[in-house]
């Protein structure tokens, strides 16, 4: 018979949700084991845009109070760019105006307007300042936080409930939550970047095509990362070049002088959406605890803090 493991709490799933979720737990106190199916690199989380704004997440009021939460966190962590990854950055949010946003944002973002004619032609846009997060940067040093505060963390893929023997598992897996749940509703939601050379672009935006499919560039160090695609249950994660042209095709019409930059790189992730987020407590056999923190979708770095501080506070009870 296998032994319960050496710790008060397991959490499963090495994205951004499950390592932030990791770092909370483990800063307050309690002895948190890790396991990730993938290294940081290769998670989903890894090629995210990955601007701050709730982003086809359900349910909204909820998700706005994580979304501020966030906030809060990454205006802190903005203060030390080259560690954390995080920095607070203008742009513009095209097919939008000031009333459109609401008080909920308006009230915490002090900078937001009307984009000027010259920001955004084609018009309505707000100017914003929102924290724009490298992720190669940020997930490794979730990770290095996560182990200083005490936490163990190991590469492994979970199958069953059984093979979790801790008093307390918190279910980050993402899209992994759709087999090991398991959760039918949880659904890939399949996107694509190009990464170029960035042609001298400090500012990011996010727009419509006119073809009506999304388009948006965000100037992170050394590259810039354009987009981009939200196909429903699509699950390849090979870049379709056909695809890729009329990403640099739409980005371009924003901002000519993306036509002629290099590319650099495709990548492909699969975000784990749901028609709402799951974030609760179940029981498990022999009153174990489980809680629920997945189907995020797009806004998973948006969410990560208010989400995480959350489900720690579901663990309180029985760890």
């Amino acid at each position: 018979m296998e032994t319960e493991l050496d710790c008060d709490v397991l959490v499963i799933g090495g994205g951004v949700v499950g390592l932030t979720t990791a770092v909370v737990l483990a800063e307050r106190g309690v002895r948190v084991r890790l396991w990730t199916r993938d290294p940081v690199g290769r998670t989903t989380s890894a090629v995210a845009g990955a601007l701050w704004w709730p982003y086809r997440i359900e349910p909204v009021a909820s998700a706005r109070t994580w979304a501020l939460r966030s906030l809060e966190v990454y205006e802190e962590l903005a203060a030390r760019p080259g560690t954390t990854g995080v920095r607070m950055v203008e742009g513009v949010l095209g097919e939008t105006a000031p009333d459109d946003v609401g008080a909920w944002a308006a009230a915490r973002l002090p900078g937001l307007r009307r984009a000027t004619a010259e920001e955004y032609p084609a018009g309505p846009g707000v100017w914003a300042r929102l924290p724009l997060i490298d992720m190669p940067t940020h997930l490794p040093w979730l990770r290095e936080r996560f182990l200083a505060a005490g936490g163990v963390a190991e590469t492994r893929t979970v199958a069953d409930w059984a093979e979790a023997r801790a008093p307390v598992v918190v279910n980050c897996a993402g899209l992994g939550a759709r087999e090991l749940v398991p959760d039918p509703a949880v659904r890939p939601v399949r996107g694509q970047l190009v990464v170029v050379e960035n042609p001298g672009i400090r500012t990011w935006m996010v727009s419509t095509g006119a073809d009506g499919a999304m388009a948006y560039f965000f100037p992170q160090p050394g590259r810039l990362v354009l987009g981009g695609t939200a196909e429903e249950d699509a699950w390849s994660l090979e870049p379709d070049p056909a695809v890729a042209e009329a990403i640099v095709r739409r980005c371009a019409a924003l901002r000519p002088e993306i036509a002629d930059a290099r590319v650099l790189d495709h990548r492909v992730g699969l975000r784990p959406a749901r028609d709402t987020v799951r974030l609760e407590r179940a029981p498990l056999p022999g009153g174990r605890l489980l809680v629920h923190n997945y189907g995020h979708g797009g806004a998973g770095v948006t969410v990560a803090w208010g989400c995480a501080e959350e489900a720690a506070g579901l663990t309180v009870d029985r760890r």
